[in-house]
C-alpha cells in the first residue's frame, strides 16, 4: 500500500514538472537568449522536491531550494538581457514545492500545478486583459471587493446587538458582500458576451443592481427605438429574474433554512417571468438595434451600501413594530419599504427570523407582500419612463409575475 502511494505521488511530481516544462520549452527561446530552464530541467526540479522530501523531510526541501536558488541566480546573470523576466525562475521553485507536496497531498499539488500551466500559457491573453480590456474603475472595485470580502467580512462579529436584537453585523455585511459580488458577475457577462445578446443579458445583468432603475432605461430607449418595444418590455420584464434570484441568495444567506419555505413562489415566479419575456421576443428583433445597456463599474458600490443600510433600518423598525402590534406591524413595514426596494425588506425579515423574533413559516407572506409593493412600483416607473405602449406590455407581466408567486406560496 506505502509502494503503491510513494509511485503515485512520484508519477503526480513527474507530471506536474513536464506539463509546466512542457509550456515553458515553448517560450524558452534559443540560442544565447532562451530561458535557463525547459522541459528537463522541470521535470528533473519537481522529482528532486519529492525525493527530498521523502529522504530529509523539510529541512532536506530547504536546502534543495537554496541549492537551486544559487544555480538559477547564476544562470539569469549569464542571460541578463533588456528584460529578462523572473517568470521561468519563479516557476522552477514552485515546481520544486509542488514536487515536495506531492508527498502528502499530490491532488492539491496537481490542481495547483495545472492553475500554474494555465497561467504561463496565457500570459499574453492575461497582459492584453490587463492593459486594454480593464479599466481603472474595474479595477478599483475589484479591490474593493476583494477588501470587503476578506478583511471586513470576516472581522464582522457574528452576533445580534442593540435594542431588540435585530442588527447582526456579520449579515449586514454578507449582504453588502453579496450584493457587490452579484453586481461584478452581472457586470463580466455583459463585458464578455457584449452586444450579441441584446438588452435582454444587459437588462439582467443590471436588474441585478437595480430592476426599477433597469426598467426605467428600457422605457428610456423606447422613445428612441419604438420600432424595438417588444424587445426592450421583454428585457424589461426578464430583469425581475435577477430580482427574484437576489432574493433568494439574501435568504439564503441569512438563514439557509428560510429557503425551504420559499422555493414554490421563487421557482413559480421565474418560471412566469421567464415564459412571459420569452413570448415578447419571438418576433426576430431588428439588427443592429440591440445594444447593451451601459455598465460603468463592476457593480454599484453606492447601491449596495444603501441596501444594507436601509436594510439595518428596516429590521430594526419591523423588529420594533413586531415586538409591539405582532405580524400584522411587520407586514405593513414591508409594503411600505418595498416600493422602493424589495431586497432591504427581504433582508430584515429574514434577519427576525434568524433572531427568533419572526417564525421560520411566516417569512412567505412578508416577503411576497413586498415583491408585490415592489411590483406596483415598477408598473410606475414603466408608464412614466416609456408611456402607455411600454406598460401595455410591462404591467401585465409585472401582474402574472405577482400572481405566480402568490399562488406558489398557496401551493406550497
Amino acid at each position: 500500500m506505502n509502494e503503491t502511494l510513494g509511485l503515485a505521488g512520484a508519477a503526480a511530481a513527474l507530471g506536474i514538472g513536464m506539463l509546466v516544462g512542457l509550456e515553458r520549452e515553448r517560450h524558452k527561446g534559443r540560442g544565447d537568449s532562451r530561458a535557463c530552464a525547459g522541459l528537463r530541467t522541470f521535470a528533473i526540479t519537481a522529482l528532486l522536491g519529492y525525493v527530498a522530501m521523502q529522504i530529509g523531510g523539510g529541512l532536506l526541501v530547504g536546502i534543495m531550494a537554496v541549492s537551486v536558488a544559487l544555480l538559477v541566480t547564476v544562470a539569469y546573470w549569464r542571460s541578463l538581457g533588456t528584460d529578462p523576466g523572473v517568470t521561468s525562475e519563479v516557476a522552477l521553485f514552485m515546481v520544486l514545492a509542488l514536487g515536495a507536496l506531492c508527498n502528502s497531498a499530490p491532488e492539491l499539488a496537481i490542481a495547483i500545478g495545472v492553475v500554474v500551466a494555465g497561467l504561463l500559457t496565457y500570459r499574453q491573453k492575461l497582459h492584453h486583459f490587463a492593459r486594454s480590456q480593464l479599466t481603472e474603475r474595474e479595477m478599483r472595485d475589484g479591490l474593493v471587493l476583494l477588501v470587503a470580502a476578506l478583511v471586513v467580512l470576516p472581522l464582522a462579529p457574528d452576533r445580534f446587538i442593540g435594542p431588540y436584537a435585530a442588527i447582526n453585523l456579520r449579515t449586514i455585511c454578507t449582504l453588502t458582500v453579496l450584493l457587490m459580488a452579484v453586481g461584478a458577475v452581472g457586470h463580466i457577462a455583459v463585458r464578455t458576451l457584449g452586444a450579441r445578446y441584446g438588452y435582454v443579458v444587459s437588462a439582467i445583468a443590471s436588474g441585478f443592481a437595480s430592476s426599477i432603475a433597469t426598467i426605467a432605461a428600457m422605457g428610456h430607449l423606447v422613445a428612441k427605438e419604438p420600432g424595438n418595444i417588444k424587445v426592450l418590455s421583454a428585457a424589461a420584464m426578464l430583469s425581475n429574474l435577477a430580482t427574484i434570484i437576489q432574493v433568494g441568495l439574501i435568504l439564503g444567506a441569512v438563514d439557509i433554512g428560510l429557503l425551504r419555505y420559499m422555493w414554490g413562489p421563487l421557482l413559480l415566479g421565474a418560471a412566469a417571468t421567464a415564459l412571459y419575456g420569452l413570448s415578447l421576443m419571438l418576433p426576430k428583433p431588428a439588427s443592429g438595434d440591440n445594444q447593451p445597456v451601459k455598465v460603468g463599474g463592476a457593480f454599484n458600490l453606492k447601491l449596495a451600501l444603501v441596501i444594507a443600510l436601509t436594510m439595518t433600518g428596516v429590521t430594526f423598525v419591523s423588529s420594533m413594530v413586531l415586538n409591539h402590534f405582532g405580524e400584522v406591524g411587520v407586514m405593513v413595514t414591508t409594503t411600505l419599504t418595498g416600493f422602493a426596494d424589495a431586497h432591504s425588506s427581504t433582508a430584515s425579515i429574514g434577519a427576525l427570523a434568524k433572531a427568533g423574533l419572526l417564525p421560520f413559516d411566516a417569512i412567505a407572506g412578508p416577503t411576497l407582500v413586498a415583491i408585490s409593493s415592489n411590483s406596483l412600483s415598477k408598473c410606475l416607473v414603466a408608464w412614466v419612463s416609456g408611456g402607455r405602449r411600454f406598460a401595455a406590455y410591462v404591467i401585465p407581466g409585472q401582474v402574472l409575475l405577482t400572481l405566480a408567486m402568490w399562488v406558489g406560496m398557496l401551493l406550497h
